[in-house]
């Protein structure tokens, strides 16, 4: 079965439907799936819930797919930075559901897992326990969290091969590995496909069993901040 498409369009094409629910990787602007964001902006598929560590700045990542208001909720931890889903959210038009970072990484993991929830101690008594089951194990409350299983997952890796087993870099691996496994279907970017083979299997973080579909491209390098100092 050939995985590798020619371009982020290709490789969507009979994926996307309105109200669909997509898992993103990424932590921050480091390991986004970007091309594969640009080629769902281009599709102009709508009602959108997107599970993603956060929803990218204005004009950049995930926040593209808000400007053109195709993003109806989202599951994320940090939504700083990003003027537009501020005014998306204060005026009604844009549904949010916060999740502690690590149990968002872990709900992608347990969706993956077929585990269909998992007890926690992050978020009780808090607004993010509202609504659902608290239970005491051993004298301390845990909070009930359910596993994420989404229509589609879209990642990016560093390097990959043809049969898409994933090798990410640094804070790259963070989100992604979780998000890639959570998807119904899985389509990942990367910027290098190297022959079957070629990977050391011990560096590889990601077995191609969960990768179904896989593009080769450039990507552009942000980072969300630059600290300057003077000099002594």
């Amino acid at each position: 079965m050939n995985k590798v498409y020619s371009d982020a369009g290709s490789a969507l094409n009979g994926l996307l439907f309105d109200g669909m629910f997509i898992a993103a990787g990424g932590f921050g602007l480091c390991g986004i799936p970007e091309l594969l964001i640009d080629a769902i902006r281009e599709a102009g598929t709508k009602e959108l819930t997107v599970a993603s560590n956060n929803c990218g700045v204005d004009d950049f990542g995930l926040g593209v797919l808000l400007k053109t208001k195709q993003i109806k909720k989202t599951i994320s931890s940090y939504v700083g930075e990003n003027t537009e889903f501020m005014r998306q959210y204060l005026s009604g038009g844009l549904e949010l559901e916060f999740n502690p970072q690590g149990t968002l990484a872990e709900r992608m993991r347990a969706g993956g897992a077929g585990i269909a929830g998992f007890y926690t101690r992050t978020g009780v008594g808090t607004v993010v326990a509202e609504g659902k089951e608290v239970k005491s194990f051993n004298g301390e409350s845990f909070v009930l969290e359910t596993g994420i299983v989404a229509d589609l997952s879209i990642v990016k890796a560093w390097k990959a091969d043809a049969s898409g087993n994933l090798v990410f870099r640094k804070t790259a691996r963070n989100f992604n590995p979780p998000a890639a496994t959570c998807g119904r279907v899985c389509v990942a970017e990367v910027e290098e496909i190297v022959p079957v083979g070629s990977l050391d299997p011990d560096q590889v973080h990601l077995p191609g069993i969960y990768v179904h579909r896989l593009i080769q491209g450039e990507h552009e390098k942000r980072i969300e901040q630059r600290t300057t100092r003077a000099a002594a």
